[in-house]
């Protein structure tokens, strides 16, 4: 039996083939909600997913986004993104992954996160370090927060109600910038990998996240929520994911913004 690593990476390749087929025809896209997308490729992607791991690990929990939970009271259970970036699919931004990670009895164990048009696999192991295509890395060494990139998304429903934009407005005019490349899992990926700094988001899913939050901490960095609480996986309602360094300046920085004490003033509108 492959370990449970090597499975999530051969799955995760598998249906990163499915994928990128299907990305050079341009799929067409309906919306589950007012506003979320999704693609017959999501749910071809899943189903391939979840087939492998029952194959594999027939008493497994599996948590899929677009199948729900498939429960076997188990003391593992997998989370599975089968499309992250779904919006950037549909429109032919080549900025998606899939992503899978596993949980023992709440403590993650392994995870990865495939970054289909790179070709970019991102893996970790508990207590075995991450990887990018087989090369241990580390989180960035950058240590003043205005030395720093960043990098947040912003939510495809509700936009108008999302309090991001006070951070996001915040944390710009402190560092050299914020990314929102529309993918979460690579955001963290890249956390773990020094292309960016830190990566903070509101009202993920344990989807999002499991692989990226492993990631990070196996590559030397901090995750925990934006008030500096612990995160809890499977409810997160807010995420810092950071190089360790620029943490507690981050915390500090976010806190300023909780308390509605901007150190940056919103620009106003002219005409």
């Amino acid at each position: 039996m492959p370990s449970y690593l090597e499975s999530a990476i051969d799955i995760a390749r598998e249906a990163g083939a499915l994928l990128a087929h299907s990305f050079e025809r341009r799929p067409a896209f309906e919306y589950k909600g007012d506003f979320d997308l999704v693609t017959e490729a999501d749910r071809a992607s899943e189903q391939l997913v979840i087939e492998r791991l029952r194959s594999y690990f027939p008493s497994h929990d599996i948590l899929g986004e677009e199948s729900g939970l498939h429960d076997s009271s188990s003391d593992y259970r997998w989370y599975v993104d089968p499309l992250d970036g779904t919006t950037n699919f549909a429109h032919g931004f080549p900025q998606y992954a899939v992503t899978m990670g596993l949980e023992h009895q709440g403590e993650l164990v392994c995870g990865v996160i495939f970054d289909v048009e790179r070709r970019e696999m991102f893996a970790a192991e508990r207590g075995g370090g991450a990887f990018l295509n087989g090369r241990r890395i580390r989180v960035s060494q950058v240590a003043r927060l205005e030395e720093s990139l960043m990098a947040t998304g912003f939510p495809s429903r509700k936009r108008h109600a999302s309090i991001n934009v006070h951070f996001f407005h915040q944390i710009s005019m402190v560092t050299h910038g914020v990314r929102r490349p529309g993918s979460a899992a690579l955001d963290l990926a890249y956390v773990a990998c020094g292309r960016l700094d830190g990566f903070w988001e509101f009202s993920l899913n344990p989807w999002d996240i499991a692989a990226g939050v492993l990631l990070v901490r196996e590559a030397g960095g901090t995750v925990t929520g934006m008030r500096g609480e612990a995160l809890n996986l499977r409810d997160p309602a807010t995420l810092l994911a950071d190089n360790t360094q620029i943490h507690a300046g981050l915390l500090e920085l976010i806190g300023d913004v909780w308390a509605g004490r901007y150190r940056y003033p919103l620009p106003g509108v002219t005409g």
